[in-house]
């Protein structure tokens, strides 16, 4: 017999935390002390930093990348900027580089990653954010392209040919347009944008002058999708990110700051509370983002913490957790969830994509059968469950404006945060809402 809701232990599929089982904390004790009582580190740790960041760790992380992406050329430490995670980034890429008149406005992949939203809203840009679907390939070029044209023409009619409330600054170009995606393992969708895709939008955002802003913070976190399977280079990148092809596409970049920047951070893979990530992009834009106004006032924004991760990377320490201890765990939520929603919604009528080559992340998007909606299902699953789930509609580019219907079927759901044997729990007790439902 199943308990009463307020009796059954919560089981959050909404959250996407990582477990904090997951999360190297002695590496981190280990690499703290190091740094704490070496004066040579823990002072200028302690103290303001560089704008563009800790030293050591720009060159450190531009190695890292360099060996699992395989870039056409090596990338230089000047391509680095640290920051203070992807969030905060995606608000200095939006202050520095973006006019809140001359900016046309913000495409975003829909469905997209919904807290991104509000940093964008701050900028000046509420209301004119758009969503651009997704395709069998990640982005429908089509629909970008002839939103781009009807808004350049708008513009151009309306006179908007320079900027008007950001001056000149040496550090600075401001772009007619933000395109705002997750191309590896989207988040919600984990899809993958194809090649193919990823250089005609790096041509199209060459021909409107658009800056690609793309979170790159799954692309480690990947596996076969099948259990037992396994990846031919699972220490390699499955696909090469935006910033990368705008370096080699057709003779590379059309003028010295391109139009791609690479927002990564070590919140999936070492820890949130960590607040430090990494920008790559074209030194002028990588100098660029170090010269939005809070960093020229306090330096970078996690110096200390850059110290201490800083020692994980030179020793092969982070490269080692993420394939033993990561890559196997989060795969194991993967299956089990995957094999739960086979077994138990699957009959019921909701689908899931699955992925043939490559998969990876931290959520699975699901279609609920027809004619349910996600914002009752999440109600009813709360309420008689006990049971966390984040609804499509939540996802829709452009919120707040009211939602449509186009993600109302869909539900987002988290393998990260959970242990394996509750993420099955949590697909049982959604089938017994869903049979609810349907009855």
């Amino acid at each position: 017999m199943t308990a009463p809701p307020n009796q059954q232990p919560p089981i959050d599929l909404l959250s996407g935390w990582p477990n904090p089982a997951l999360l190297p904390a002695p590496d981190l004790l280990r690499s703290a002390t190091t740094v704490l009582t070496t004066p040579s580190i823990a002072h200028p740790g302690l103290l303001y930093g560089p704008d563009e960041g800790y030293e050591p760790l720009r060159a450190h992380v531009a190695k890292w990348l360099g060996a699992f992406y395989q870039p056409c050329n090596p990338i230089s430490s000047g391509r680095i900027c640290i920051t203070g995670g992807a969030s905060q980034n995606l608000a200095c890429v939006m202050a520095v580089f973006t006019d809140p008149v001359y900016t046309r406005g913000v495409w975003m992949v829909d469905p997209t990653y919904h807290l991104a939203g509000r940093i964008i809203d701050d900028a000046g840009f509420a209301g004119r954010v758009r969503g651009v679907p997704e395709d069998d390939e990640g982005i429908d070029l089509a629909f970008l392209k002839s939103g781009l044209r009807a808004a350049e023409e708008k513009a151009l009619a309306k006179g908007n040919t320079e900027p008007k409330f950001k001056p000149h600054r040496p550090w600075r170009k401001i772009y007619k347009y933000i395109i705002y995606a997750v191309p590896t393992f989207a988040n919600p969708s984990t899809k993958v944008m194809s090649l193919g895709h990823r250089e005609d939008l790096v041509r199209l955002a060459r021909k409107y002058d658009a800056l690609l802003v793309t979170d790159d913070v799954y692309d480690f976190l990947q596996w076969s999708p099948t259990p037992g399977g396994k990846l031919a280079a699972p220490e390699h990148a499955c696909l090469p990110r935006l910033v990368d092809v705008d370096r080699y596409l057709d003779g590379g970049p059309i003028d010295e700051w391109g139009h791609a920047v690479s927002n990564g951070s070590f919140s999936k893979l070492l820890g949130p509370g960590l607040r430090t990530g990494w920008a790559e992009a074209s030194e002028k834009i990588a100098y660029g983002l170090s010269q939005v106004g809070s960093s020229r006032s306090g330096g970078a924004p996690s110096q200390l913490c850059s110290t201490i991760i800083d020692q994980l990377l030179p020793s092969g320490t982070l490269d080692n957790y993420i394939q033993t201890v990561l890559q196997p765990a989060y795969s194991e939520r993967y299956y089990a969830l995957q094999g739960a929603i086979q077994e138990y919604l699957v009959p019921l009528g909701a689908t899931v994509a699955s992925p043939e080559t490559v998969t990876g992340g931290y959520f699975i998007w699901l279609t609920l059968p027809t004619p349910l909606l996600a914002v009752d299902i999440v109600q009813r699953a709360q309420q008689e469950e006990n049971l966390r789930l984040a609804p499509g509609t939540l996802f829709e580019a452009g919120s707040p404006q009211p939602p449509s219907d186009r993600f109302a079927g869909c539900l987002r759901l988290c393998f990260a945060w959970e242990e394996p044997r509750h993420l099955t729990e949590g697909v049982r007790r959604l089938a017994r809402v869903l049979k609810h439902a349907l009855e």
